[in-house]
This record gives structure tokens, sequence and C-alpha cells, in this order.
């Protein structure tokens, strides 16, 4: 079975911060699926040339959008993967709603945003992501006092039952040098998982 690469991608806000424009190239990513917060005509358009399947789902500033879902899911494999902004879920960011919103969506994989900050992690069987924000755009009440948002998308490759993760984090070390970082989580779907 032929993998093919998906974006995810959101909380952008900031277009003329986005500093991994020059990473993403067009022809090499099959789908993008948007967790909100587009904000501008701009990005939509960039996002669109980048893949021919464009997945939005409506985040909390997408004012100019009123008939995106506020969720969705595709498949992929034999994964289900359900994704929303985040402003829904309450209290937000938190693994037993997120649990919650997985079962209700029936799903494998969860992908939310909202809290600006990456995100990974298995619980009872499921797989949750939160790619943060690609821009890096500032949030309230989200991050620790004095920790700066770190510029995030995810690439997933899916093959059959396994998802492997591709975390592009955008790094300032300290001298002020920005590096991006790329990390690799994998998760596999449990075989009794895969039966039901």
């Amino acid at each position: 079975m032929a993998s093919r690469l998906v974006l995810v991608i959101g909380d952008l806000f900031i277009p003329d911060r986005a500093a991994f424009k020059k990473l993403l190239t067009p022809g090499k990513i099959g789908q993008v699926l948007c967790l909100g917060n587009l904000t501008d005509k701009e990005t939509y358009e960039f996002l669109r040339e980048l893949a021919p399947d464009l997945q939005i789902v409506k985040g909390n500033f997408d004012v100019d959008a009123p008939n995106l879902a506020l969720s969705k899911v595709v498949t992929h494999g034999s994964l289900r993967i359900g994704f929303t902004h985040g402003h829904s879920i309450i209290p937000p960011g938190d693994a037993d709603s997120l649990l919650i919103s997985a079962r209700h969506m029936d799903v494998d994989v969860l992908l939310w945003g909202g809290t600006h900050r990456f995100e990974a992690y298995e619980l009872e069987g499921k797989f949750f992501v939160n790619p943060g924000s690609a821009t890096g755009a500032l949030s309230t009440g989200w991050l620790p006092d004095g920790e700066e948002p770190t510029p995030s998308f995810c690439l997933m490759d899916v093959q059959g039952d396994v998802l492997v993760l591709y975390v592009y984090q955008l790094k300032t070390d300290a001298n002020g040098v920005e590096n991006v970082g790329v990390e690799k989580v994998s998760f596999r779907k449990s075989s009794n998982q895969a039966a039901s």
C-alpha cells in the first residue's frame, strides 16, 4: 500500500512569520489537514497549492468562514483520523475530554489545535496530536510563564495501521540562531482495535 504525506498544521494567525514555507513544496504532500485559524486568504491559497486535497476545520478566529465544520474525519490506511481546532474541547486540551471526543468521533487518531503548543501521546489505544502553531503565534493561558511559543507543524506518513509523525519545530539556540529540528514519533493501531 502506497503512503502519502499528510501535512497537519494550524493556528497560523501571522502569515508573514511562516518560517516553514521553504520546507513545504507543492507536489510532495498529498493532503493538508488544517486545524483552523487561517485568518487570511493568502495562507489559504498557499495551503491549496501545497496539496490537491485541503481539509479545513473552523478555528475560533475564522470569523469570515461561517460554513466550516468544527470537526472532520478522514481515513488513511486502516486509521480513522479525526481533527478539530480544539476550542470546542472543554476543558481545553484536557486528556479526558480529548479521549471523549475521539470516542465520539470513532477515531484512532485525534488531531487538535488551539493551544499553540506541540503535543503527541497515546491514551487508551488512541493517538493524540497537537501540531502547535506554525507561526509561533502567542497564546494566552496555554504556555507556562516565561515560555515562548515554538513554531511547529507535523507531517504524517500512514501505511496500513502505522502512522509515523514527523514533528518540525523552529528552535532558537542561546546565541539567537534559528534551526529547524525534526523529531519522529510512531503509532501503531493495536490488533484488537484493527479487528473491531
